[in-house]
């Protein structure tokens, strides 16, 4: 695709954009994002009711959520300066944001798992008690979301190194729904580490 191309394709994107405002696939995400948060408010909702009725067993969450939090918030900004690196055409700078996003997530999840091993260490094995049920199932939950993530992480970190990177139409649709998911499931963990830790 010549340069020329490029820059007819991108004036198509842009007057598509000005027409539509929001692309179709984002208006689908966003669907999906908003049925994912009325989910996760009815989980924590039901987590007040059931612990306002007895029964409920008091513990720390493990501190290792707190620093899996500044992994997903820093992934986050690492997207977004692969984003910046996309948008300028910058190959090198672009694989090396998009590599380091990836490694990011998977840190993440590894660190969660750190985590459930701690929550169990505290003596807070699964269906013991509601109390620790519901934490293993929010967070097992987010991070069933985070592997889709990484998935979809997944692909483009394999084109960024085996395509020359051209900043086209197809390409910056791809990474801004990744994006949009990206830090959407970055919010999500900051809302739940931060309802977890109020209700200790």
């Amino acid at each position: 695709m010549s340069a020329v191309d490029t820059r007819v394709d991108q004036q198509r994107m842009e007057a598509a954009t000005r027409r539509n405002k929001i692309h179709p696939h984002k208006m689908l995400l966003y669907i999906g994002i908003t049925s994912l948060v009325m989910m996760f408010i009815a989980l924590t909702s039901a987590y007040i009711v059931r612990r306002a009725s007895g029964n409920w067993l008091e513990f720390s969450i493990p501190g290792i959520f707190y620093i899996n939090t500044l992994v997903i918030l820093l992934s986050s900004l690492t997207l977004q300066l692969a984003y910046r690196a996309f948008k300028r055409e910058r190959s090198g700078a672009y694989r090396g944001w998009i590599t380091t996003t990836f490694v990011l997530g998977i840190a993440f999840l590894f660190l969660q798992y750190l985590g459930w091993e701690e929550l169990a260490a505290q003596g807070v094995p699964l269906k013991i008690n509601p109390a620790g049920d519901f934490v293993y199932s929010i967070s097992w939950l987010h991070a069933a979301h985070v592997v889709g993530g990484i998935a979809a992480l997944a692909v483009s970190l394999v084109l960024a190194y085996a395509i020359k990177l051209r900043r086209t139409p197809v390409r910056q649709l791809r990474l801004e729904l990744i994006m949009i998911y990206w830090h959407f499931v970055d919010g999500l963990w900051l809302y739940l580490i931060i309802f977890l830790s109020l209700q200790r």
